[in-house]
């Protein structure tokens, strides 16, 4: 089975996101994307502890596409270095993650 991957990225509001997550969709970059909203974050930015309310997205895809997904990610996320993180779940429910396979198919139209 094809190896599934949760990426996470944060949008800084729900109108990029949901946005961004239609186009992972479309393309079959991600087979699924949750969009969380208000997350609040708090990091060090050139120097400075930064504030900021936003949308995680919990983006479900495979290994294979991977490389095509950060690209699309990074063409269309606003920030200059986008948080974009790949974790390969140690477990899930065998069907769940054949679908997600599936839906990631390169020559599937939707």
């Amino acid at each position: 089975m094809e190896s599934v991957l949760l990426v996470m990225t944060n949008m800084p509001d729900a109108a990029s996101a949901e946005s961004l997550a239609r186009i992972l969709v479309e393309t079959r970059l991600a087979a699924c994307v949750n969009c969380l909203p208000g997350v609040r974050s708090i990091y060090c930015w050139q120097g400075t502890i930064e504030h900021a309310e936003e949308t995680t997205l919990l983006i479900k895809t495979v290994q294979a596409r991977y490389a095509e997904l950060e690209a699309a990610i990074r063409k269309n996320h606003p920030y200059e270095i986008p948080e974009i993180i790949a974790l390969p779940p140690s477990a899930g429910w065998p069907p769940y993650l054949a679908w997600i396979a599936q839906e990631t198919q390169k020559d599937i139209d939707v």
